[in-house]
């Protein structure tokens, strides 16, 4: 049987990038259990792996070394019971669909048995706060509400695992800074620690790591090495008063710290 104390499991990831003229090691002996329920952040210097290891922790990549396991099996395995939602920087949304269509796109050409309950189409819209906006397409949505239509079609499925990857990324500051509490109330209500909705995500933003997670794993710069792995121990709910405080501040400048050191 496989072993499910942590709901992702990657030890001694090592990827190498090869295409016949030159290689680049993008990750080394990167090993992180996560239990189920967790939402852990991913920091570290651009070109750091972190997307990398995403890929890796979704099955979207094979590793070179190692293994990468979700609830103890192969990803894919997970990925074809559609265990596992994806949400990217790029929402990726077909400009002829409507927002209701774009989140309902998954459904209509899966054609796997039903194994559990899934949020019907208004649930979801409803969660994402886009009842109102069901029949606008994405060319009339702002790019942060283009960003919870992805949330939503990645929750399609009622996925146990949620990997984003700078989901955030492209929108203004202020905008980012609302999502990220938008993403805490959402990942809460559709189940959190809770309900075993484990999220691993991958950020730039110091603030938006200590703001959402858990626990934040820093990376080196390439190859991507775990440099610190810091457990956030701030209570929740989270509010955005909380990043005035002391605790808060003394977080921010630890991981601020262990970046400008690899940095140099």
């Amino acid at each position: 049987m496989a072993n499910t104390e942590y709901h992702v499991s990657l030890h001694d990831l090592t990827h190498v990038f090869d295409d016949g003229r030159r290689s680049l090691t993008a990750l080394s002996s990167v090993t992180i259990d996560v239990p189920p329920g967790q939402f852990t952040s991913v920091i570290g210097p651009s070109g750091c792996g972190k997307s990398t290891l995403l890929r890796l922790a979704g099955g979207l990549l094979t590793p070179s070394e190692g293994t990468a396991l979700v609830d103890g099996e192969p990803p894919r395995k997970a990925q074809r019971a559609r265990e596992i939602g994806f949400v990217f920087q790029d929402p990726s949304l077909l400009p002829w669909r409507t927002v209701a269509k774009n989140i309902a796109l998954p459904l209509e050409v899966d054609h796997l048995e039903r194994t559990r309950e899934l949020p019907d189409l208004a649930e979801l819209l409803d969660l994402v706060g886009l009842s109102e906006f069901r029949d606008y397409h994405p060319y009339e949505l702002s790019g942060g509400m283009q960003q919870r239509v992805a949330l939503a079609r990645a929750l399609a499925f009622n996925p146990t695992l949620l990997l984003m990857d700078e989901p955030f990324g492209a929108v203004d500051e202020i905008t980012r800074s609302a999502l990220r509490y938008e993403l805490l109330r959402i990942w809460e209500r559709h189940g959190g620690p809770a309900g075993r909705k484990t999220v691993l995500f991958v950020t730039h933003s110091v603030s938006e790591a200590i703001t959402l997670s858990d626990r934040v794993i820093v990376l080196s710069g390439r190859p991507g090495r775990v440099r610190a792995d810091i457990a956030i121990e701030l209570p929740r709910p989270r509010t955005e008063e909380m990043e005035q405080t002391e605790p808060f501040l003394d977080y921010a400048a630890q991981l601020r710290r262990l970046l400008k050191e690899d940095a140099q």
